[in-house]
């Protein structure tokens, strides 16, 4: 095995009462590192030969039972260690990595704790909007815990139905128990692939995430032309409103965030050429003449790198976010008030137009596939997502064939 550990006293260490600490020698791959065990002695002492601490030593009580402990912190670091080799990882992992996973507490790490290094993580990388989900997934699961932390090993099947029960006697959806738990276990699944929890303590393994279906979120495409023919005045901003709307339909269903990042050097040659903040699919989309009329509005006097529509002000990453967000709720309030206009049934949202596309484009026998590309999707089950639902009038119309045959 070419990754072994030796206990010893580190002699070339003095601390200031004249003694040696004992370490755990850590060689892997040719390399060495120490690992402190708390303790330090005298190296009069110190047996070299048994690595062990003589019976002379009198600062403790009993001086088998210290031996002892680090006998079995030797047994522990070595069972780590075996179980790396036995997974195939160890020659994969620098001594540092193999040093954090022995050196790790016993207890389990904390899963807030952890949690919020995610978060961190995230914001650095600008990413706020899946930040803000896993922070607030960590307020709710720490006030569902009364305050107490939460280790890796407690986050455990028990713990999930308790959560369970716990969300919805509170009269809330099982969609909305369904974010936080797919919250929980990307958290998880990190976890594991830094080593803090074994995969064998997965708590997923005998509970299945479950997902309501969601109301009817498509329009019929009568009601996509009246917000197309609704006369607004050009000044409210319930015209800029309804133009979000349009153009989001028109460029593929694209959604708020993608579009508020939308540059005038993203046009090219008749086309949007742009990559999704989401899944880094690129966009590459025609620019129809319906499109490019509502699109000119905001072009007139851009240069390259300026924002298409009035949403971004700011050049920092952070604010940017808050000014989206806080755009979108605006433009929901004012889809509201476009649904009244129109004497439109279905509530409109930010997301009805994205929904609308697919559904649109699958009712015009566009294969799964394109509407796939289309919708800028890394998989194809998340666009069986949008479309998981046929429209009451398609089973109406099957269901119409079928009674004629008879």
């Amino acid at each position: 095995m070419r990754t072994y550990l030796t206990l010893l006293l580190d002699t070339r260490r003095t601390k200031k009462d004249g003694s040696y600490p004992i370490i755990f020698r850590l060689t892997h791959l040719r390399k060495t590192t120490s690992i402190a065990t708390g303790f330090s002695i005298s190296e009069i002492f110190w047996d070299h030969q048994k690595c062990a601490i003589k019976r002379t030593y009198s600062r403790t009580e009993s001086i088998a039972r210290l031996n002892t402990l680090l006998l079995k912190e030797e047994a522990r670091a070595n069972d780590i260690l075996n179980k790396l080799a036995d997974q195939g990882k160890l020659n994969y992992l620098s001594i540092v990595e193999v040093k954090k996973r022995i050196t790790r507490n016993s207890n389990y790490e904390s899963f807030f704790e952890f949690g919020y290094t995610v978060v961190e993580d995230l914001n650095a990388s600008h990413r706020y909007g899946t930040a803000r989900q896993y922070k607030c997934l960590l307020s709710v699961l720490r006030t569902f815990n009364k305050g107490r932390d939460l280790k890796f090993n407690e986050v455990n099947y028990s713990l999930i139905k308790r959560f369970e029960k716990h969300h919805l006697a509170k009269g809330n959806s099982w969609n909305g128990l369904s974010t936080y738990l797919r919250g929980i276990r990307a958290l998880f699944n990190k976890g594991i692939k830094a080593g803090l929890i074994e995969r064998d303590a997965y708590p997923f393994y005998y509970y299945t995430i479950r997902q309501v279906p969601t109301e009817k979120r498509a329009l019929e495409v009568d009601d996509i032309r009246k917000i197309v023919a609704l006369d607004i005045p050009k000044g409210l901003a319930l015209f800029r409103y309804r133009n979000y709307f349009i153009c989001s339909y028109f460029l593929y269903g694209m959604n708020f965030m993608d579009m508020a990042y939308l540059k005038a050097n993203n046009i090219i040659n008749g086309r949007v050429k742009f990559r999704r903040k989401k899944t880094g699919k690129l966009y590459d989309i025609k620019i129809t003449d319906q499109l490019m009329e509502i699109l000119d509005i905001y072009l007139k006097d851009k240069k390259g790198e300026d924002f298409i529509f009035p949403i971004i002000k700011r050049e920092d990453p952070a604010k940017q976010e808050r000014e989206i967000n806080w755009e979108r709720q605006r433009y929901n309030r004012g889809l509201k008030k476009i649904q009244e206009l129109c004497g439109i049934e279905q509530k409109l949202t930010t997301y009805v137009s994205r929904h609308s596309f697919a559904t649109q484009a699958m009712l015009h026998n566009i294969p799964l596939e394109a509407i796939s590309a289309m919708l800028g999707h890394s998989k194809l089950n998340t666009t069986q997502i949008y479309l998981k639902s046929l429209p009451t009038t398609m089973l109406d119309d099957y269901n119409e064939r079928l009674i004629e045959a008879i």
